[in-house]
């Protein structure tokens, strides 16, 4: 005690000061000192506690303070520094309670409101927070950490807009806030500005370097900016200085997933889960399992995810998908409709959530669900994948409607494209005028795919003097026989399933190529955004996709007058290009099994007529479905032959015959098959019946080709028009009916008059031979001069427009 310091007063003011300076040892022998001649002081009492708890004497220094709060109830600090220390120990209910007690007291405490706000954060209250942020803020306007902590409600909150305007305050008054420059960017990330985002992570890196969690933000952003390579380096970059830094290492993984690296992604979130069990880590794996096709595992450590986190709804939406490829469809509609009910903006869940249910057949609330759809479509919400909504929907205005929205929201076309394309006249591009005009194919499917089985024929006869045919792929490797006729039938086959899409399309410019077709449009493994950055002079949405892509940098859609006619030109974004017979391609060499099975192998009746839809099961729709039971209610002894698509599509179907007074077992499922095999099995059915609104397209030249008379009804969009333009290209139109009542009536004249049959069946063997629709030599010279026109249009300075192209001598049906 220093000389002279006699009262009780004098020895707290020195305790006080010792305790500041760091001097512990000595202030608590002080303090004890107060205590011992003033053994209910307050203050001493208050400071001893604190001294404790922080010198790891926790309960005994919370005792000290609750005994001065009991001395002097109306103490501020008391409460205010035990609320801290209850704070610091998580127990978030006696923290708040405590903070609350000190503003009680003192309404302005400013330390008080901060810590309550952040307490309030923790407990998830939000908007109370928030209040309590503004109420210091009230005190404090110019306090940059208050207005960071204000940002960072906000974010919470998905206030986005405030968020960043939260932050700029902060930066006014602290210039060097790194971390309020690096939340900044996460706001700026979040509003779809990743730009402005990604500058704002620089500047927290200027100011400090090597902080991970900018690091791994700029990962974040460059992600969303398709900078791939970059990303990986930066989140490389936050590795490096915390080499297990789970966030890092998932974003890492993600990364290397969109560079087509699966092996070495689900190294990275291997990674990150050693490091912690963490959610998104978890989602990570599984969406690279499922990259790699072992989609069991996927679920499985989506589910983990799940448990971790049950709202996880990325992790919801991927276990959904992964449900529907491993032919769940029941399991995948579960997890959409809880996603819609978590997040009801969710992008495309409530469309997949109706999907998903027609994949299983299951039309509990078929049409309210539909209207819903619909309905927000129109309303240019993003609530249904363009692909999903041509299998919902037969309306073209609404499917354009559902392809902008998409196009705009995921596939914008760039300020500064790979190449622009501007219109070249000839005379500015004579070292070219000779050259074979290069096209370029873009698909996933160069394998045994249903494209494929279509298109391989074109590849091969492609005129190779006139046009230098370039494949660009970035589907999965096949070793087999139909990969490799593809692989021979090409100038030059590349692969770029390791390539980002600006890698890819400044491939696409350095070859120069003059028209890029994209042959997968939104279907599955598609890569649109290659050609949202515009590397070709000319680009082409043709075969894959039955459907507008919505898309400005889309020149052109190859159809057909049946598919798309004349009038209805405005529900598609691209111009139309009008081939002669049918838009759909087919392959003359495709092999039928020599060997037909017997109706007992394939589980038929000896006896009987055999209608059949081979249809994949979502295109089944209650109305379509309707006509068929009462078909066979009319067809004495007939069955339904059906593919079998899942095992919840088989239940609910049977389940549905039987509730239109149809035995369930007139229902028959063929397995899956080789493309021979399968084709070969149509020579047991009698008739093959269509779907609606989406139609048969591959499987309905299968059966064609087969020999199999299809019945279709015309849909008003191209999807739903596709067996119309076949048939019209194989010489049968009257197979096609304006309504499902005239559907019916004619399908039950086929089937109750033998004679009729024959005679079809008779006219499409001798058509099949004669007709268009197989006449592959035929349908690749009037797509080559499909190509010639637009390539010519182009040089000569003139924009794209809807054409026809002059049908070539042969037999050619009116329409």
């Amino acid at each position: 005690m220093p000389p002279g310091a006699t009262n009780v007063s004098v020895l707290l003011r020195t305790a006080i000061a010792r305790h500041q300076a760091g001097s512990l040892k000595e202030a608590r022998g002080l303090y004890e000192q107060v205590l011992r001649d003033s053994p209910r002081h307050h203050e001493a009492l208050h400071w001893l506690g604190v001294l404790l708890c922080s010198t790891g004497e926790v309960e005994t220094g919370v005792q000290h303070i609750r005994k001065a709060i009991h001395a002097f109830p109306r103490f501020p600090e008391a409460h205010y520094n035990l609320g801290v220390i209850f704070q610091r120990l998580g127990n978030t209910g006696e923290a708040l309670a405590n903070f609350d007690r000190t503003l009680a007291i003192a309404p302005d405490h400013f330390g008080a409101l901060i810590n309550r706000a952040s307490t309030l954060r923790t407990l998830g209250r939000h908007n109370e927070s928030l209040i309590s942020l503004d109420a210091a803020l009230a005190a404090q306007p110019r306090n940059a950490l208050v207005l960071y902590n204000r940002g960072n409600v906000l974010l919470d909150l998905r206030r986005y807009d405030e968020a960043v305007s939260s932050y700029d305050r902060a930066l006014a008054e602290r210039a060097d806030f790194s971390e309020a420059f690096n939340n900044r960017g996460d706001a700026l990330r979040l509003l779809g500005r990743h730009d402005e985002a990604l500058a704002s992570i620089d500047r927290a890196l200027a100011f400090k370097p090597h902080d991970v969690f900018a690091l791994n933000s700029r990962a974040k952003i460059l992600l969303k900016l398709k900078r791939y390579q970059e990303a990986i380096a930066s989140a490389d970059a936050a590795l490096a200085v915390s080499s297990e830094f789970a966030g890092a290492l998932v974003n890492r993984g993600y990364a290397l997933l969109e560079i087509g690296r699966p092996e070495d992604a689900l190294l990275s979130f291997g990674r990150a889960l050693r490091s912690q069990s963490h959610a998104e880590a978890l989602a990570g794996h599984g969406y690279a399992l499922a990259t790699l096709e072992r989609l069991e595992e996927a679920v499985n450590s989506y589910s983990e995810a799940l448990a971790l986190e049950p709202d996880f709804v990325v992790a919801l939406n991927n276990r959904a998908q992964a449900y529907l490829d491993l032919g769940r469809p029941d399991e995948a509609a579960r997890d959409f409709e809880r996603l819609v009910s978590l997040n009801p903006t969710y992008e495309d869940a409530l469309g997949y959530a109706l999907y998903a249910k027609l994949m299983a057949c299951d039309w509990d609330s078929y049409s309210e669900a539909l209207n819903r759809v619909e309905s927000a479509v129109m309303s240019s919400e993003r609530v249904a994948h363009p692909w999903v909504f041509l299998a919902i929907s037969g309306s073209a205005e609404a499917q354009l409607k559902c392809a902008q929205s998409y196009a705009q929201s995921k596939y914008p076309a760039p300020l500064a494209p790979v190449q622009a394309a501007p219109f070249v006249s000839i005379q500015d591009d004579d070292n070219r005028r000779d050259r074979r005009i290069r096209i370029a194919y873009l698909s996933a499917d160069f394998r045994r795919h249903a494209t494929t089985f279509l298109m391989a024929g074109l590849f091969e006869v492609h005129d190779k003097s006139r046009f230098d045919i370039t494949a660009i792929s970035f589907g999965p490797a096949r070793d087999d026989e139909t990969s490799a006729r593809l692989r021979s039938s090409f100038d030059r086959f590349i692969d770029v399933r390791d390539q980002s899409d600006q890698q890819v399309a400044e491939l696409i410019r350095r070859l120069e190529i003059d028209i890029a077709v994209d042959l997968k449009g939104y279907t599955t493994d598609s890569r649109p955004g290659i050609l949202a950055l515009r590397p070709a002079p000319l680009q082409v949405n043709y075969l894959g996709y039955p459907g507008t892509l919505g898309a400005s940098y889309i020149d052109y859609l190859i159809g057909d007058r049946i598919v798309i006619p004349e009038g209805r030109q405005s529900c598609y974004a691209e111009k139309v290009v009008y081939l002669p017979d049918a838009y759909q391609p087919n392959d003359f060499k495709r092999r039928i099994s020599e060997t037909t099975p017997s109706r007992a192998e394939m589980r038929l009746p000896e006896t009987g007529f055999v209608f059949c839809s081979f249809n994949n099961s979502f295109k089944i729709t209650p109305p379509v479905f309707d006509v068929w039971m009462r078909l066979l209610n009319q067809v004495e002894g007939s069955v339904l032959w059906l593919l079998e698509s899942n095992a919840a599509a088989v239940r609910n179907l049977r389940r549905s015959a039987e509730q239109r007074g149809v035995a369930a077992s007139r229902l028959v499922f063929a397995p899956r098959a080789t493309q021979e095999d399968h084709l070969a099995r149509h020579r047991l059915a009698d008739l093959f019946l269509d779907c609606l609104p989406c139609n048969a397209h591959t499987t309905a030249s299968d059966a064609l080709w087969a020999g199999l008379p299809l019945v279709t009804c015309l849909g008003s969009s191209f999807a739903g028009r596709v067996a119309a333009s076949l048939l019209h290209a194989v010489g049968l139109p009257e197979l096609i009916a304006e309504t499902l009542a005239d559907y019916e009536a004619l399908a039950l004249k086929l089937a109750t008059e033998e004679g009729a049959l024959l005679a079809i069946k008779a006219r499409l063997a001798r058509n099949r031979e004669t007709f268009p629709l197989f006449d592959t030599d035929r349908y690749r010279r009037h797509i080559e001069s499909a190509y010639e026109t637009m390539w010519r249009r182009h040089r000569g300075g003139e924009p794209p427009t809807s054409f026809a192209v002059k049908p070539i001598n042969g037999k050619l049906m009116d329409i």
